[in-house]
């Protein structure tokens, strides 16, 4: 019913105008392969979070947009709190704060060939991964706290990094609001040996190859060019989050209730933004953001020891950090007028345009890096964000292929030894903690993400840089 109603208003963008229970419309940037491959259920979620209230402009799905819990994963929305507006468990998602980091390491392509095999070995000994996997990191109750109020700056403290690799970290490394007090003993107790660790499902640490630049001045300041090699982390909050989301789902669904709030889905769990249950899930979800981040620059520390001791002369710096899954208050302007709205984007990435204020002076002129991974057999791409994308969809795009199918069905159509060893024959080294694991993530289980990025770039939401071709994968 509501693929039927899709209209095309640009190049890659399509609306499905109001109807129903809606206040806005939903609006979606993919071609029109993508659109006709995408399941009902992203259209029929994004018209549920259009019904919201207190949504601004539009419900947004992005190019790698498929069905999630509530909210579909590519999906974005603001919310006004001075107009009723909500906040959303479904909206953020269970990894709160999963994101991706990418790393220039200081060595070409010339420099690793014929040494990939002896990397990976180093980097998947020194890299926890796996369900229920533990680092070394031992945290008490005190130091779970000054961690969830901390974020990366906690960890640079505690020696794993150096205060230059906090300027490039989405909010500096450090989310403000945090309340630590909100996040549940329980939640606590999963992290306690979890920071530093990357986890499972499409988590991954990824050494790469530059293989194309489509903007030679843009990657430029980002310090990219032709055969360097690359690192991206991708992971999250781990247990931590998840349990954020557990805890705070029902109390939201008790809340909407007690505010007479009609959800279309039990799943979109949302309470108002100036409600106490509100209030309290932004303070953990931001603690949960500052979990995502340690982890990942502690992960960073790991992996430029294991660098070190493979290639002594590699210098391992940060390119940018940037999350995913996360509620951020953010100023945009709104009929004229600069608003704070509760900006949600779940498996969407921010993407501000060139002259925004949060970034580094050096990436003023270019715009914030975009950092969007493929699979463990295909290509990840470095964007840049764009002025036209701040007013198109809040400074937000797509944030990774997509999956094409469910786990469950991955695993019925491919074995995770004939997967590794397909891609071996590739020249891709393949480090993984489980077979099935491996299956889950089969390329193949994911839409194009050449497709998708390509699609992003059309709609004007972010421009092309680099791309990068996997020589590693550690995956949990």
């Amino acid at each position: 019913m509501f693929a039927k109603k899709l209209q095309k208003q640009a190049e890659a963008q399509w609306v499905i105008e109001p109807f129903d229970r809606m206040r806005v419309p939903v609006i979606v940037f993919a071609d029109e392969e993508l659109v006709r491959e995408m399941d009902e259920q992203v259209y029929q979620q994004a018209a549920n979070v259009a019904a919201l209230p207190g949504i601004v402009n539009a419900s947004y799905a992005m190019a790698d947009a498929h069905w999630g819990y509530g909210f579909p994963i590519g999906g974005v929305a603001a919310f006004d709190p001075d107009a009723d507006g909500v906040i959303s468990a479904g909206g953020v998602g269970f990894d709160i704060s999963c994101g991706v980091r990418a790393l220039r390491t200081g060595l070409t392509y010339d420099q690793i060939e014929g040494r990939e095999n002896e990397l990976a070995d180093v980097l998947a000994r020194r890299i926890p991964a796996g369900v229920g996997s533990e680092g070394k990191l031992r945290l008490a109750s005190v130091d779970m706290d000054e961690m969830l109020l901390g974020g990366a700056l906690w960890a640079v403290e505690e020696g794993y990094g150096t205060r230059n690799d906090l300027e490039y970290i989405e909010e500096n490394g450090r989310m403000s609001g945090a309340e630590p007090r909100y996040v549940s003993d329980h939640a606590k107790q999963r992290q306690e040996k979890e920071v530093g660790t990357l986890g499972s499902g499409n988590h991954y640490l990824e050494a790469q190859r530059v293989t194309a630049i489509y903007d030679g001045g843009i990657a430029k300041v980002f310090g990219l060019a032709l055969n360097d090699i690359t690192v991206m982390i991708h992971c999250g909050s781990r247990g931590l989050g998840h349990q954020i989301a557990t805890d705070f789902a029902p109390k939201m669904i008790k809340s909407a209730a007690e505010h007479g709030l009609e959800l279309a889905d039990r799943e979109l769990a949302c309470a108002p933004i100036k409600s106490d249950v509100g209030r309290q899930y932004y303070g953990a979800m931001c603690a949960g953001i500052n979990c995502a981040l340690a982890n990942r620059q502690v992960l960073t520390h790991l992996t430029r020891e294991a660098f070190a001791k493979v290639f002594p002369r590699a210098g391992l710096t940060l390119l940018y950090d940037v999350s995913h899954n996360t509620c951020k208050v953010e100023e945009h302007e709104i009929d004229g007028r600069r608003k704070k709205l509760y900006v949600h984007r779940k498996g969407a990435t921010r993407a501000f345009g060139p002259g925004h204020p949060s970034l580094p002076e050096d990436l003023q002129p270019v715009g914030q890096p975009v950092l969007i991974g493929g699979t463990m057999g295909t290509a990840s791409y470095i964007l840049a964000g764009t002025t036209g994308g701040m007013n198109l969809a809040f400074g937000s795009c797509c944030h990774g292929a997509g999956r094409a199918m469910s786990r469950s069905q991955a695993t019925k159509r491919w074995h995770g030894k004939d997967i590794v060893m397909h891609l071996a024959q590739k020249g891709i080294v393949i480090k993984g903690s489980s077979m099935r694991g491996i299956a889950e993530e089969a390329p193949g289980a994911y839409k194009d993400v050449s497709v998708v990025v390509d699609a992003t770039e059309k709609a004007g939401l972010a421009r092309k840089v680099a791309r990068l071709e996997p020589l590693i994968c550690v995956k949990g």
